[in-house]
């Protein structure tokens, strides 16, 4: 199971957000390269980075910080937030992301996730972020009527390489992951599931391990920033 530090880029920061609000920004770092560089000398395997101002503009807004980020690190860079078309895909996977996280896409046009999971195998993730179960897109400012295993269904044979997961009510909260649901999904889900949102201990990393032994992996964000865990321990924890 594998351990991925997250890096929310707003405004060229690392920011973490409260429950998605962009208006409760709290910054961590004013390098997002050095932040990255942190965590792979702490010994993570992967970074995960989200275009905050990206995932509600539609389009890249944070360029110059993921370009920091790829060029300071040598271990797998995964990026969503604002990738809406092929072109940007491309563009992205050709400047050496590792894997594209498609959120809102995977929504409004599930034929450009099916076109990018045929172009670059194992390359291509689906974001599923979700309100009382329900999927919010555009920068999570508007929840769908579409629930979370609906989503997952509908690229069930599309060779989505990982499904992630996140509980927005528990996204920055620092009280505990959404353990039920994340388990759920893990055992129905047609694709790999990495979970995320509220992670604030290595308790809740040890309950997500024991109730969905399934997941692919977890994500952490501001527990890793305020010192609430160790990078090194929570690797640890996940790797058993």
């Amino acid at each position: 199971m594998i351990l991925y530090p997250a890096i929310d880029l707003k405004d060229g920061r690392c920011v973490r957000l409260l429950r998605g609000d962009m208006a409760k920004a709290t910054v961590f770092n004013s390098d997002p390269g050095a932040q990255a560089k942190a965590f792979a000398e702490s010994g993570a395997g992967w970074v995960h980075v989200v275009d905050l101002d990206g995932a509600v503009a539609g389009r890249s807004a944070n360029a110059p910080a993921v370009a920091a980020i790829l060029k300071s690190v040598s271990v797998p860079v995964q990026l969503g937030g604002g990738i809406r078309d092929d072109a940007a895909v491309e563009a992205w996977l050709g400047r050496g992301v590792a894997r594209i996280v498609l959120g809102t896409a995977a929504l409004k046009d599930p034929a450009l996730v099916r076109r990018a999971c045929k172009a670059y195998p194992g390359r291509i993730a689906v974001g599923v972020d979700a309100r009382d179960g329900k999927v919010a897109v555009d920068g999570w400012t508007r929840t769908s009527e579409t629930r979370v295993e609906e989503l997952a269904e509908r690229f069930a044979d599309a060779g989505v390489a990982a499904l992630i997961y996140t509980d927005i009510d528990r996204d920055g909260a620092l009280q505990g992951p959404n353990v039920a649901a994340t388990a759920k999904l893990s055992q129905t889900a047609p694709m790999p599931v990495i979970a995320s949102g509220g992670v604030s201990s290595l308790d809740d990393l040890a309950a997500l391990r024991k109730a969905a032994p399934r997941l692919d992996g977890v994500i952490c964000g501001r527990a890793l920033y305020d010192g609430r865990i160790d990078l090194k321990a929570a690797i640890a924890a996940l790797a058993g």
